[in-house]
Formats: C-alpha cells, structure tokens, sequence
C-alpha cells in the first residue's frame, strides 16, 4: 500500500522506544517543522496501520498524545486536523519537541467490579489530594486486570525483579518521557507501592541517621518528611514564596534537597526557572542530591508545562518521584522512581528488601492501560473537568471570600491556595472554613515549625481541593462560607 504521508516514517520493529513513540515523534516533529501543515486532516488510524504495518491500537495512542499535546484537533463528526502551532513556545528547540507531551489529571477508585455506586464512600468535599472517581473507565480497568491476571500465572510460581515488571517499566519510562519530559529508560526506573514507599526507600538509601541534613519545603508534604525523619534525618525547613523553594536559604552542609516544583505543596508555586537552575548548580558545587517530588506537575491547565527538574539535570543529582495515585486512583498504590544509574543497585536491593517486586498482576494492568493509551484518553477528559472546577471555585473566592483571602491562580494539580489579606484574621478564617468548607487546609496544618514563633513559619493562607466536589457545591459552599465571615 501507497505510503499516506508526503515524507518518510520508520516504524521498524528495532530503533529507539516503541513503535508508539517513533511514530508520535515522527508526527510531532512533522507538525512543528510544518511538513503537516495547520488545517491538514490527518489520515485514519486504520489507514495509517495498513500502510506501515502496525497494529491500529499503535497509531490511535500516537493520535491520542498528539491530540493531548495539542498538536491536533478534533471536531464532532470530523477527521481530525493538525493544530495551529505557531504561537507554541520553544518550537525551535529540538530536544524539547522529542520530549514534551501530554499532562495527565487525577482520579480516584470508582467502585469493585460489579459493585453499586452506593459503595463509593468518598465524600464531596475540599479535601486535599483526593480525585475524582465517577468518570474512571472501569470497566476497561477489569478487562485489563482479567488479561493480566492470566498472564501472570506463569510467572506466579517464582519472585519478581524488585525493579518491578519490565514491560511497566517500559511504559512508565515512555508516559513521563511523554509528560514530563523526563529523560530516562526502563533501566532507570524502579517501581514502588505509591510515591511513599519511594520517599522511605530514598531515605534508607540515602540518609545516615543522626547525621545527614536533608532540606525540606517549609510548608511542604508531610509524609515525606515523616519518611526521613524516620530514618533518622535533620530536617531543615527551608522557606517558600512565589518562585518556589529559596534556594538561597539553603546552608552548604545540606546534602539533600527535597521538592515540589513544579506544583508546590500547599502553596500551588511553580519553581522558576531561575531557581530550579540554582538549585541544581548547588546541588553540583555542594555534593547533595535532589528529590523531585512531581506533586501534580502533570495536571496542567492551559499553560505550557515547565518540564521536570530531571531534564535540566546534567550532572546525575536529581532523583525523579511520582505516582498514579491521582492520574488514575489512590488504591492503585503504584509508584515509580526514576533513579540515576550510580542510585540503581542500592535502590533495588532496597526494594527487594521491602516487597521482592509487588503484584505482578496489577502491574501488568497498568502497564497495558498505559501502553494502549487509555491513560492518554482518560487524562485528556479528566483535564477539562478538573480545569472547569478550579476556573468555579477561583471566581467564588475572588467574588465571595476577596475581602479576606487572596487567591493563588493554580496552573496545575487539584488544589487551590489562597493567602490571607490579614494574617491577624487567620484563626478566625480557619475557624469558620472548618464549618463552611469542610476539608480545606491551612498552610499551617503543613508547616515544620507549627509551634515556631513568626518569621516564615507563620501561617500564610489556606488550601481548597476540587478534586472530588462539583461546581455548584464549590459555589454553594463558599457562598455558605463568605456569609458566616460576615456575621463572624
């Protein structure tokens, strides 16, 4: 059959990645040298796998990251068509363009197979880091875990590689490559129950009790703090303001530095440029290593994304964290390090120290959900829902709540940060949103120091989550809310 593209496409079974990503890199890099020109009607999927061989599942994947990336559009009843990208940023940079791609949301555990939505107990509320789970596709889900299950059996009389399975080792490398234009293959990663068990593994690794100082996010995410803490760590709180971590606060004897760059937690920040180029240049002057915690980074809305910390890297200091736990459900319990090679052998003796591989079963699911592109496709329609609620619950705080708090725009994750216009006023906030908009947070609930007298550990603001609450109770509730502040 006739090639339909005007220019070459190797898909060849041998080459760098899977047949999924050479073709989307291909496209992509057609589409931004403008070989695809804004306004062309790509050709079917089904078109596409009979002429270069490849199963149709393969193209509508490399369709899906595409799409997700915004480098094609779809209308209702029509082929799809390359986008306008002219008006992209840093299109002339072509390491960038192989490694940019799509942002993945959140989502939460819907229900058992065959269970009623009467099971489903998580509540609707501000809660932070909890996603939503009407919209989850289950039964895709089962279908995968049944397929897997079978598969499994005949690995099922013998022990997993601690590293985890390789063909979700594989998967997650090409989702983050994708995402997070995060440089690595399936030999850097290590898959773990859940980003925490990533945090103690690093911290068995990597902390001397009583001796190593570890920086932390001053206020930042206490369960990973409660990981180097117990493996004997010396915290020091390093403040935060609107460029993120303040890389300059850092003392020199610091040997680890943990962050949340590019979502920070709870202030919602986003690490500048100009910092995350400090923090590695004192990482490499100093000898320490960094933590990237990518808390929400891939649940970006309408922005171009800042890509991780990891490929700004050159020198092997970053150790890349993340987790499923919001792109698909807490429950999952799935995680993943990505690691430089000279962390690799002690990082998976250490596994193999705590679980010997994890469910090979379940690991198999994912990575085929991955892997066929449901994640991309669930992703996508997640964005818009979540991105509808936090513009709902941004306009009734900046409409219901201006005379008291100061709205933080969230360019990513589930969760927005408002800071106090009066900070004498914050105990009277707290007190009332305890009542009127159960299950927000305030930034003193996550600070080292809470007991501290003033200075940066004095609380700041307070945290909504809109992960699991529609918008007419986000608007009912801070309407609720503004209502008691006025009477208080």
């Amino acid at each position: 059959m006739e090639p339909v593209f005007e220019f070459p496409i190797e898909l060849g079974k041998r080459g760098p990645g899977s047949r999924v990503q050479r073709l989307h890199q291909q496209l992509r890099a057609a589409i931004i040298e403008r070989r695809l020109a804004a306004g062309t009607r790509m050709p079917s999927t089904r078109r596409v796998a009979q002429a270069y061989g490849v199963a149709r599942n393969t193209v509508i994947a490399a369709y899906d990251l595409l799409m997700a990336e915004g480098f094609i559009v779809t209308r209702a009843g029509a082929a799809a068509e390359v986008a306008d990208v002219a008006t992209r940023a840093d299109t002339g940079t072509s390491k960038r363009q192989r490694r940019l791609a799509l942002r993945p949301p959140a989502m939460a555990w819907h229900k058992a197979p065959g269970a009623t939505s009467e099971r489903v107990t998580v509540s609707r509320t501000f809660e932070l880091g909890i996603p939503e789970h009407r919209w989850f596709p289950s039964d895709i889900w089962r279908r995968a875990l049944l397929r897997s299950t079978s598969l499994a059996l005949a690995d099922a009389f013998g022990y997993p590689a601690p590293e985890g399975r390789p063909l979700l080792r594989e998967a997650i490398a090409q989702h983050v490559a994708y995402a997070r234009a995060v440089v690595c293959t399936e030999s850097d990663v290590v898959v773990t129950s859940g980003a925490q068990q990533a945090f103690d593994l690093l911290a068995r690794v990597l902390v001397t009790r009583g001796q190593t100082k570890v920086a932390v996010e001053d206020p930042g995410y206490p369960p990973l703090r409660a990981a180097l803490s117990a493996a004997g760590a010396q915290l020091v709180p390093i403040p935060v303001d609107d460029e993120g971590l303040v890389v300059e606060r850092l003392p020199p004897d610091v040997r680890i530095v943990c962050v949340t760059p590019s979502h920070q937690f709870p202030t919602g920040v986003a690490m500048s440029l100009a910092r995350r180029r400090a923090l590695l240049d004192f990482a490499q002057r100093h000898r320490a290593v960094v933590i990237e915690d990518d808390y929400d980074g891939e649940f970006r809305y309408g922005t171009q994304p800042l890509d991780a910390l990891q490929m700004l890297d050159r020198n092997e200091k970053v150790i890349y964290v993340g987790t499923f736990s919001k792109s698909l459900f807490p429950a999952l319990r799935l995680g993943y390090v990505v690691a430089p090679p000279w962390l690799m052998k002690t990082l998976a003796a250490a596994k193999q120290n705590a679980d010997n591989g994890g469910n090979v079963a379940v690991q198999e699911a994912l990575a085929r959900f991955i892997l066929d592109g449901h994640l991309a496709r669930y992703t996508r329609r997640m964005r818009k829902r979540y991105a509808r609620r936090r513009d709902t619950l941004l306009a009734a705080i900046e409409r219901e709540l201006g005379e008291w708090l100061i709205p933080v725009v969230p360019d990513a994750g589930i969760h927005l940060y408002a800071r106090y216009r009066d900070r004498r006023q914050a105990k009277r906030i707290a007190s009332v949103a305890a009542h009127y908009a159960i299950g927000a947070q305030t930034s003193g609930d996550f600070l080292l120091g809470r007991d501290a007298s003033a200075g940066p550990a004095a609380d700041a603001g307070i945290a909504f989550g809109f992960g699991c609450i529609d918008e007419d109770e986000i608007e009912a509730s801070i309407a609720r809310f503004a209502h008691a502040m006025a009477r208080a």
